[in-house]
């Protein structure tokens, strides 16, 4: 297995409100850990927000026995989402923060991938499919025919969350498995990537790219290029030819 990360504050924003983990060796009982969050909030909250989220998921999934990935993410996201809100709740300056979160797993030929808000996971082969599906007031719209993809490309109201980590009592976490071959790659990301740079530019990026550190820099760049209005978060993951099989 191949990975690589990396954030970068954009052109407009002062602060770094976007966290990525990755790690190719197990945490806890999962074999292996990728994970994206795109904090919201106060200056400092959204800061706060994802960094804290993702590091609450990291110690969850350390202390659980279950052998189900599913299980083990369902309850570390569900986790996460509780510590943020009580750190919400007692810190003033900290009201109303909450963050995004993708995150996947690999285990032998398939990927667990679970997302809460509108950062995204892409598989990419032969073509480029985004997996997760954006909550957002702009993309629920699309979804019922109201909107077409590209005019939510430039929608006023693009912004608009309707699920995030911390902010209610209970958190609504969609799941999906892949099958993986033999030239799969995972591209997660923040909307400062989604929104920046379209999913063709991605897949042109992919497919003339020498490795994943300089296909990740390039899409950094290209963000940036396009306006950077705001952090760009990319995480890449191949896993090695071995791990899966052949379709």
């Amino acid at each position: 297995m191949k990975s690589y990360s990396v954030t970068d504050v954009g052109q407009k924003r002062q602060v770094n409100q976007d966290y990525v983990f990755a790690s190719e060796e197990p945490v806890g009982n999962l074999p292996n850990l990728f994970v994206v969050a795109d904090g919201m909030g106060g200056h400092k909250a959204g800061d706060f927000a994802s960094s804290f989220a993702v590091q609450t998921l990291l110690q969850t999934i350390k202390d659980d026995t279950s052998q189900n990935p599913v299980t083990i993410i369902r309850s570390a996201v569900e986790n996460a989402n509780r510590k943020v809100l009580e750190e919400a709740k007692a810190h003033e300056e900290m009201a109303g923060m909450g963050t995004t979160m993708v995150l996947v797993t690999v285990v032998d030929d398939y990927a667990y991938v679970a997302n809460v808000g509108d950062s995204r996971l892409y598989l990419i082969e032969d073509k480029i499919l985004q997996i997760t599906k954006d909550h957002s007031l702009v993309q629920e719209m699309v979804r019922r025919g109201l909107l077409t993809e590209e005019d939510a490309r430039t929608h006023p109201d693009k912004n608009i969350i309707t699920r995030v980590i911390g902010i209610g009592e209970k958190v609504d976490i969609d799941f999906f498995d892949i099958h993986l071959k033999e030239n799969s790659l995972l591209l997660l990301c923040s909307d400062g990537l989604s929104n920046m740079v379209s999913n063709e530019e991605i897949w042109r990026i992919a497919n003339t790219s020498r490795d994943l550190r300089e296909m990740g820099m390039r899409l950094v760049s290209l963000a940036n290029e396009n306006g950077g209005k705001d952090n760009i978060a990319v995480v890449l993951v191949q896993p090695e030819t071995k791990e899966v099989e052949e379709c």
